[in-house]
């Protein structure tokens, strides 16, 4: 039996920072780092480990799924399957940034959790517009200044 549901699609932010990848990469792979630009956080860069990030809808758990300094952090975050990767390429001055928030299943499955009794089509639309202003306004300053 095929499962036609449609799925919901992942949030992809790509931007190309005006800094060194080894700046973007303290920034986005540290406890410091990214409580100076997301939430705060108890995250340690090690393979397997779990911590948690501080959102504004109380702890969510989160754990280290790939780690390939200063290119690749993966971590899974909270309890409905959702992946963040982040992918940074090295262009000497600059550093190419994505950001892919994964994980989202069926468009019309009611998530539990923040916004209870929301599909994931609807958290994913509210997610992507706070991404947005996430890495191309507050994650630009911190590794910009």
């Amino acid at each position: 039996m095929s499962d036609n549901k449609p799925k919901t699609p992942d949030i992809r932010k790509n931007v190309v920072f005006n800094a060194d990848i080894q700046k973007v990469w303290n920034a986005v792979a540290t406890s410091e780092g990214i409580n100076s630009w997301f939430m705060p956080n108890d995250f340690q860069q090690e393979m397997g480990y779990e911590f948690t990030i501080q959102s504004p809808f109380g702890p969510t758990p989160c754990k280290v799924v790939e780690l390939d300094p200063p290119n690749l952090l993966a971590f899974s975050w909270g309890e409905a399957g959702w992946m963040v990767t982040f992918e940074l390429k090295d262009l000497g001055d600059q550093t190419e940034f994505t950001l892919i928030h994964s994980g989202w299943g069926d468009a019309e499955e009611i998530l539990p959790g923040p916004g209870p009794g929301q599909t994931n089509a609807e958290i994913r639309n509210r997610m992507n517009q706070g991404w947005e202003s996430i890495v191309h306004e507050q994650l630009r300053k911190v590794v910009e200044a």
